[in-house]
């Protein structure tokens, strides 16, 4: 009997959460030889889906429920999940209904046949708001850079992993979890399956904000790489010999016609430029430097108030 363990972080899905599990348990009975858990993670949200999965969790043993005391945010969340997980796949999906659990076995079919550690969904067109698709495109982009993942390799919301993976990622204990860069870290054998997403299962707006956008590029640039550090000495190199040259050009413009007038708009125009450029530089620096301190400090990746049909182990 294979056993496969979905991990479903909980925020604002009152109305979608039951809709999501009742598919969950649909698809997993269309096929002989699979045993299933449900691992949702309620992140601390200010709806009533806790109240909901406590009643789902009664009604059905396979159901397991972590609460956590306050908003971690959704990586925390997965993360949390998969530390009580035992099943030999893990499956990766949304609580709003969008992950197409219908094509389940798509996925599970790469993974099986060991064609790859990590399948996930491509989505051939992503029902999300403008900012949050800038923020996805920026994303890819970065993660390309930082991680060297593959060109135009999208990690969505809905994917599959093979078990080793999951605990391998659990063993991250910093606060700055980021699960595109953890997968990376843990295999690069990746494939994605393409897919229609669906439309949210209610009329709330997605509970990933422009700020938890940012958080999630932030994370990225600065849990897996020193790239940006890098980037930043070599852009300090570039202008320190710009600058160089251009003062020795003056210099010489000077001396051979030395009726001239030195420039001020030219020269307030460089400062600004350099300035600004130097404290943004500054500021990632400090962006490293803050999150160092905080992971001395042990600062909790995530807090739990309580769980439900999870052994105490």
């Amino acid at each position: 009997m294979t056993r496969i363990s979905f991990v479903i972080p909980c925020y604002r899905s009152e109305h979608t959460i039951e809709k999501v599990i009742e598919e969950i348990k649909n698809t997993v009975h269309e096929r002989d030889g699979y045993d299933y858990e449900i691992v949702a993670v309620n992140d601390c949200s200010p709806d009533g889906v806790y109240e909901v999965l406590v009643r789902l969790a009664k009604e059905d043993k396979k159901i397991k429920v972590i609460n956590f005391a306050k908003n971690m945010g959704k990586h925390a969340a997965v993360i949390a999940g998969y530390s009580v997980i035992s099943g030999e796949y893990v499956v990766n999906l949304d609580d709003d209904y969008q992950s197409p659990v219908n094509e389940l076995w798509k996925l599970m079919e790469l993974v099986e046949n060991d064609e790859c550690d990590c399948a996930t969904a491509e989505y051939l067109v992503k029902k999300e708001k403008f900012y949050k698709r800038i923020g996805s495109d920026i994303n890819l982009k970065m993660s390309e850079i930082m991680l060297e993942k593959p060109k135009g390799m999208r990690m969505e919301n809905f994917s599959v992993i093979k078990a080793f993976v999951a605990k391998e990622i659990v063993n991250y204990k910093n606060p700055y979890p980021y699960l595109e860069g953890l997968t990376f870290r843990v295999t690069n054998r990746v494939k994605s399956v393409k897919m229609e997403q669906r439309d949210r299962g209610d009329d709330n707006a997605s509970g990933f904000t422009l700020k938890k956008s940012i958080s999630l590029i932030l994370n990225g640039l600065t849990a897996f790489s020193v790239k940006p550090l890098r980037i930043a000495s070599l852009c300090g190199c570039i202008f320190a010999a710009l600058g160089f040259g251009y003062g020795v050009i003056t210099i010489i413009r000077k001396i051979i016609h030395p009726e001239i007038l030195l420039g001020y708009s030219s020269l307030l125009a460089i400062l600004l430029f350099s300035s600004g450029l130097i404290m943004v530089m500054l500021g990632l620096i400090g962006e490293y430097l803050g999150r160092i301190y905080i992971c001395i400090n042990d600062s909790p990746q995530y807090v739990i108030r309580n769980t439900i049909n999870i052994d105490k182990d």
